[in-house]
């Protein structure tokens, strides 16, 4: 009888791999979204003044930035694999610490510890999981995209809707043990990365072009500033969504943290959740100009409604327009500039963060300019997604 143990071997599952990464994004939406959720409690429990804690926020969008730069290089040196696994223990290690380090340091001195932790792992998570996902079988490539990106909408609703209730329910002041509860995901999803097949976009395209190579190409740069558009025009908008349901629904400020940021993530998630499912029925680049038209009116409807539940609409639209536009542009940006791979990847990233810090920061300096009014800051940024819409035209027309 003939052995044919080694014909019928299977076939990796790529699966279990796109599920590992679903997990990596939710881990990141946890850095992000779980300290602002406890900076009263900094404040009352361990003395920190408000002004100070601002700072985290800051802290956070830099350390972010920072390892976008990094991650454009550390594959090379340690591979995907080990790169990943080591930024779900930074997070790990972030989120889990805000439980620890400020009980360990003086106080301020863990947060700021903790911080730089999760957010250095959730940077390297967002350079480096989309080239993955990216690179792994699939029939649709920008409907796989655009299915990862949304569960970072989906791991945002979930942290500030599980964490809302826990201290509803309990009290803030069990906040160390959610922190640590939090930990056990990025944990968790570590260990699943050591297990799963890994395809990287250099062995699937042959290798990567050189990074002067890559700076030299005039698409290159178009999607640089697609991607700052797509970064300002989200946070320009979502940074205020509270502010937008505190006015419309006459709510607590607490409330309104919570219906905002909880409401815009919902709906940009689902549609990103909407393109996963029907994206290859339509052609990715004249949607991503349609959202752009469409985010430019909810600015708009923001900025001159003088109906408040109106004026929250505005804020809603303007999660369902951005939605497919990050994943929708990098799937736009590994077709038109081949050979980009993980380096790639990671520069966009970078362009993306500083979009999603310059976005608020417009809004709020027009806005004080012109003595605190929003009107005049919406219309500001109204700005970013018109540029978008004059970008993704030209991208349309290149070969």
């Amino acid at each position: 009888m003939t052995d044919t143990s080694q014909n019928t071997a299977k076939a990796p599952d790529y699966r279990l791999t796109r599920c590992a990464c679903y997990l990596g994004y939710i881990t990141q939406a946890v850095g992000n979204n779980f300290a602002p959720l406890l900076f009263v409690a900094f404040h009352d429990q361990l003395g920190i003044p408000l002004s100070r804690i601002t700072l985290l926020v800051t802290l956070n969008f830099t350390v972010q930035l920072i390892a976008d730069i990094v991650s454009a290089k550390l594959p090379n040196l340690i591979g995907v694999r080990a790169s990943i696994v080591i930024a779900h223990i930074s997070s790990a290690i972030g989120v889990g610490g805000l439980a620890v380090f400020p009980f360990v340091f003086d106080p301020y001195a863990g947060l700021l510890v903790s911080v730089v932790f999760y957010a250095a792992g959730g940077g390297m998570l967002e350079a480096l999981i989309s080239p993955v996902v990216e690179a792994t079988p699939t029939k649709n490539k920008s409907s796989a995209m655009s299915m990862l990106h949304s569960f970072y909408c989906w791991g945002t609703v979930l942290v500030i809707f599980v964490s809302t209730c826990v201290f509803a329910a309990f009290g803030v002041g069990c906040w160390r043990i959610v922190a640590a509860a939090w930990a056990i995901l990025p944990i968790a999803t570590a260990i699943f990365f050591t297990r799963v097949p890994i395809l990287t976009l250099d062995e699937v395209e042959g290798g990567s072009i050189p990074i002067s190579e890559l700076f030299s190409r005039r698409a290159f740069w178009l999607f640089v500033i697609l991607m700052i558009m797509a970064g300002a025009s989200e946070h320009g908008m979502i940074q205020w969504a509270s502010t937008f349901a505190e006015r419309g629904l006459g709510v607590t400020k607490a409330v309104g943290d919570f219906v905002g940021p909880c409401m815009f993530a919902a709906l940009q998630g689902a549609a990103r959740t909407w393109y996963a499912k029907a994206g290859e029925k339509y052609e990715l680049l004249p949607c991503i100009i349609g959202c752009g038209f469409l985010c430019a009116a909810s600015y708009l409807i923001a900025a001159f409604s003088p109906i408040p539940i109106v004026a929250l609409l505005g804020c809603a639209l303007c999660g369902l327009s951005v939605g497919i536009l990050w994943p929708g542009i990098f799937s736009i940006a590994n077709v038109k500039c081949k050979g980009g791979g993980t380096t790639m990847f990671a520069l966009l990233a970078l362009a993306g963060d500083l979009g999603c810090a310059g976005g608020p920061t417009l809004v709020g300096a027009v806005s004080g300019a012109f003595g605190d009014s929003f009107t005049y800051g919406m219309c500001a940024a109204a700005v970013f997604p018109i540029i978008l819409i004059v970008c993704a035209s030209i991208c349309r027309k290149m070969k």
